[in-house]
């Protein structure tokens, strides 16, 4: 074995966003919400958790965040649709934000500034 080997029952996975680690049970207990909610916003298709071999649903952390905020504007009396929405285009603003920065760094580096 060596050095780099991922080992344990998560194989390496501890580190990864997306790794659907924690059952519905347990991601309702950490967002403390119910299962029904974490239904209701699959059912809204704002996220899609993965399924067990036996067919339970699993979530990873990025989907535990995105259903946070989503929890977060229910709380503050937006329907379950309409915040959904919002969380799905606050998602695309953010990514759309950090492909423009990645542009932007990259025509500035390839026209680097003539000196003087």
């Amino acid at each position: 074995m060596t050095a780099g080997t991922p080992t344990g029952p998560l194989g390496g996975h501890l580190d990864d966003d997306d790794y659907p680690a924690y059952t519905m049970g347990r991601a309702a207990a950490m967002l403390g919400t119910t299962q029904g909610f974490l239904r209701a916003i699959g059912d809204a298709r704002l996220i899609t958790p993965l399924r067990s071999e036996g067919g339970h649903r699993r979530y990873s952390r990025y989907q535990l965040r995105i259903a946070a905020r989503a929890r977060e504007l229910v709380d503050q009396g937006t329907p379950i649709e309409s915040a959904c929405r919002i969380v799905i285009l606050e998602d695309q603003l953010e990514e759309a934000q950090r492909l423009n920065a990645e542009y932007r760094n990259a025509a500035g580096s390839a026209n680097p500034p003539a000196a003087t």
